[in-house]
C-alpha cells in the first residue's frame, strides 16, 4: 500500500458526461458522471484505496478531489482516465496552443488517498477556483 502513486492522466468525453451535462452542470448527477477518476485495479491496489474512495489528484497544473472508481475499459496500469469537465479541468495545463482545446492527454499525476475530503458539486469547484467562498 502507497501514500501516493504515480499515474499518466488523460481525460475525453463519455456518454455519462454528455447525459449529465443536459440535466446541468450544477446537479450531482454532473458530480457522479465527471467527478471520478477511472483507474486500474492494480492501481487501486497500489493505492490502498476502495472502488469509491475520494482521491487527491496533483498536477503541475492544480489538484482536485475525485471519487476512484474500477476503469470501465483496460486493463492499463499507470494510466487513469477523468472524464472532461471541471474537475479535469483543474488538473491540465490551460494552454491551448492556439486550438481553443487544453490537452487532455498524457498528464503526469500524482494520485493519494483524501477520504475526508468531499468532491465537491462542479458550480462549488468553479466558485472555489474563482475564490468565492464555498460552503
Amino acid at each position: 500500500m502507497a501514500n501516493s502513486i504515480s499515474v499518466n492522466l488523460i481525460s475525453g468525453r463519455t456518454i455519462q458526461q454528455g447525459v449529465a451535462i443536459e440535466s446541468g452542470k450544477e446537479k450531482p448527477s454532473y458530480r457522479t458522471a465527471c467527478g471520478i477518476i477511472e483507474m486500474d485495479q492494480s492501481d487501486l491496489k497500489k493505492l490502498g484505496a476502495w472502488k469509491n474512495t475520494n482521491v487527491k489528484v496533483t498536477t503541475d497544473y492544480g489538484s482536485v478531489i475525485v471519487k476512484a472508481i474500477e476503469a470501465t475499459q483496460g486493463p492499463h496500469p499507470g494510466v487513469a482516465f477523468i472524464p472532461m469537465g471541471p474537475w479535469a479541468n483543474s488538473v491540465v495545463s490551460n494552454n491551448t496552443y492556439s486550438t481553443g482545446m487544453p490537452t487532455f492527454k498524457g498528464t503526469p499525476a500524482k494520485v493519494e488517498v483524501a477520504i475526508n475530503e468531499p468532491v465537491l458539486l462542479g458550480i462549488e469547484l468553479v466558485q472555489r477556483q474563482c475564490g468565492v467562498k464555498v460552503g
